[in-house]
């Protein structure tokens, strides 16, 4: 049963296709625009519908040119390349009035049963441990509800809840009204918290923005309770860098990158 906090969808869309956000995908900087991760969502299955199902998508490389409003947003994938073992795409998001708002770029690669291969024996950490424990970003720059007050949460026991790297566990929304997402469509909001997870000093002293998103997928994950394990690196010029590891309940996934924008509380 899902629960209360996650029973709204990031989105809905209306009857001319445009994704029109729920209360889950506000984000944090302003009440009026989307949090990227479940935008990322939607291009992620913009890409995955372009492409078809045959193929994984491996890599997906957003980025975030102006806010994302909740409004509305229209999504489009279009084929750039498409052979035997790979195929990529171009997706755009669009808001009401056309502007350009993010562009993204994503790589696919066809499934193949090899049985067993080596691998590198990495588990996770375990769910079993986890206690709840509050959204990584305690402040908003608004009062309404959004991503935040729609995420299940979970922490390592014993595990660092304040600043700097950590573990945190995450079940989100489904992505869009009446869907079941993909796995890497459920793996995006997580992958682009990596900032708000491990940041180095709270909203209220520096601001720390992402202006893309770049994720690495090498296994689908099969649970909805997904981890990341994040560290942010800020530097004096006003830029810095966040990087995570993702993992299901089975092992590591993937990984995401965010260059960040650093800028003092107004």
């Amino acid at each position: 049963m899902i629960s209360d906090v996650l029973g709204k969808a990031y989105f809905h869309q209306n009857t001319q296709g445009e994704f029109v956000g729920n209360d889950p995908a506000r984000g944090p900087w302003s009440a009026d625009n989307c949090h990227a991760g479940p935008v990322s969502g939607l291009i992620v299955r913009a890409a995955e519908t372009e492409v078809g199902p045959d193929k994984m998508l491996t890599r997906l490389t957003v980025n975030l040119l102006r806010p994302l409003p909740l409004a509305g947003l229209r999504v489009a994938a279009e084929t750039t390349r498409h052979t035997k073992t790979l195929a990529t795409t171009r997706v755009t998001v669009h808001d009401l009035d056309d502007t350009l708002c993010a562009t993204a770029t994503t790589m696919h690669v066809a499934r193949r049963d090899l049985g067993s291969v080596p691998n590198v024996d990495l588990p996770a950490p375990r769910l079993e441990d986890v206690v709840d424990g509050p959204f990584p970003i305690g402040e908003m720059r608004h009062d309404l509800p959004g991503f935040a007050h729609h995420s299940e949460i979970g922490y390592p026991a014993g595990g660092n809840q304040g600043a700097g790297p950590k573990i945190v566990w995450m079940r989100t929304p489904p992505l869009v009204d009446g869907e079941d997402p993909s796995p890497i469509q459920a793996l995006c909001p997580l992958a682009d918290c990596g900032n708000g997870i491990s940041w180095n000093a709270p909203t209220t002293e520096m601001g720390f923005m992402n202006t893309d998103l770049t994720i690495q997928v090498h296994r689908e994950p099969t649970s909805d309770w997904l981890a990341s394990d994040s560290i942010s690196h800020w530097q004096p010029s006003g830029i810095g860098m966040s990087q995570s590891v993702l993992f299901d309940t089975q092992g590591p996934v993937g990984t995401a990158l965010q260059t960040l924008v650093l800028f003092p509380p107004n």
